[in-house]
């Protein structure tokens, strides 16, 4: 026969101490937060202008325009561009104007890895501001 100690019922002896455990959690839960604070989300700068049905002054600068249609074709100075071409095309109107600002009109069904890959080769290319302007058209 088993002898059992005077004064411990068997519900006592199973009993387990979540206070470590607890205490773990809390310091878990602080770290997130505290880290969390610090990350950054990464997304995408576009500046789009107002709409405006005033044409340019005569003596504005003039800008380097690429346009993109519907179906995602890439056009520069009338004529098509394959997209890793376009920063070489850049550089060289950037050659011509070096203080012109690259306005990427796009269609409102194109998709936006278009204008992603357009303005990344235009930062790229040391422009010094990229303008998303959207046409529906």
């Amino acid at each position: 026969m088993r002898r059992r100690k005077k004064g411990r019922s068997p519900e006592e002896s199973n009993e387990i101490d979540l206070t470590p455990m607890l205490d773990v959690v809390f310091i878990m839960l602080i770290f997130f937060i505290v880290t969390a604070s610090f990350v950054r989300e990464v997304g995408i700068d576009t500046h789009v202008p107002e709409g405006s049905d005033q044409p340019p002054p005569p003596d504005a600068d003039p800008n380097i325009v690429v346009n993109i249609t519907a179906d995602n074709q890439i056009w520069m100075e009338n004529r098509r561009v394959e997209e890793y071409a376009v920063r070489s095309n850049i550089e060289r109107m950037r050659a011509e104007l070096p203080e012109a600002t690259v306005i990427v009109r796009t269609h409102g069904n194109a998709h936006a890895g278009t204008y992603v890959a357009v303005a990344d080769a235009a930062r790229e290319a040391n422009a010094p501001a990229v303008v998303l302007m959207p046409v529906e058209n």
